[in-house]
């Protein structure tokens, strides 16, 4: 018998609205990069191609759009924080002015550009992929902002990150960094604390499926649950194909996260992770 993970018992405070997650969300990815590892999800900027991106998340059914302008891809090219603002603020102003009300999230780990976000543009979460490890302000920004805040597991950098890929017991790492900065927010009166295991992020092909099966160990920290696994490496390396040839690999592991307990899924089609979540839910339901 297929067990219901899915949990109906959290909310975010989203300008002051309660966002409830009492049904999984779909998050869709927009990257103002040139260099993300999924070409087709690249809009640069490119206005017409940024617009169209925000319209087919909406269309689609996605909940929140995540607009990054950083790649985050294994060596990925840094990029100064006067480009990485350049970019954002580029495309953040054509998605507000097509949907001035939209949830959006920023995919930074930086706290300048996180105030600037959602000071000048309104945006209402905060993405981090280091969990606040590469920029010292960013907890006491999020805390002054008063935003949902998603804290990410990953050792390292982008450009160093799978040089770190070996754990003594990887369950127990990312569980006790969970916890250490978590504990830190809550002191700093952050509240909203979204946690995002870090699918491909520091960690091996069968660190990545072990995380998966037991993700569900990750509601013992009663916080929400992003997972991320849209066309990634875990995929393709596994299958010998490409980032091209993974929607259908995405849409079974996406499954699996929601029986795991994911409550918003970050991905690239949007689509086909709403009919995910419309099915699984259905059949958790049906009793």
């Amino acid at each position: 018998m297929i067990q219901s993970a899915i949990k109906g018992n959290f909310q975010l405070n989203i300008n002051g609205k309660l966002l409830s997650l009492d049904k999984p969300l779909v998050m869709g990815i927009l990257n103002a990069t040139p260099d993300s590892f999924y070409s087709g999800s690249r809009c640069g900027n490119d206005d017409t191609a940024i617009a169209d991106r925000a319209r087919r998340i909406i269309d689609e059914g996605g909940q929140i759009i995540d607009i990054g302008a950083y790649s985050s891809r294994p060596d990925a090219t840094h990029i100064s924080v006067k480009e990485e603002w350049k970019r954002l603020a580029h495309a953040l102003a054509i998605v507000r002015d097509i949907y001035p009300e939209a949830i959006l999230s920023v995919d930074t780990f930086r706290a300048e550009i996180a105030r600037r976000c959602v000071e000048q543009y309104n945006v209402q979460i905060i993405n981090d992929i280091s969990g606040g490890e590469l920029d010292a302000e960013m907890y006491d920004c999020v805390a002054e902002l008063h935003v949902p805040y998603i804290l990410m597991h990953m050792h390292g950098t982008p450009q160093t990150m799978q040089q770190h890929t070996e754990y003594p017991d990887l369950m127990a790492d990312v569980v006790a960094y969970f916890a250490e900065r978590v504990a830190r927010l809550h002191r700093l009166g952050v509240s909203d604390i979204i946690l995002d295991p870090g699918f491909g992020f520091g960690k091996s092909l069968d660190g990545n499926y072990l995380l998966m099966q037991r993700l569900s160990e990750l509601q013992a920290l009663n916080l929400p649950l992003l997972v991320g696994v849209s066309r990634k490496s875990m995929i393709y390396k596994l299958l010998d194909t490409s980032p091209e040839e993974s929607l259908n690999g995405t849409s079974i592991l996406n499954t699996l996260a929601l029986l795991g307990g994911a409550d918003i899924l970050r991905v690239h089609d949007v689509k086909e992770a709403v009919e995910t979540v419309k099915i699984v839910t259905k059949t958790l339901e049906a009793v």
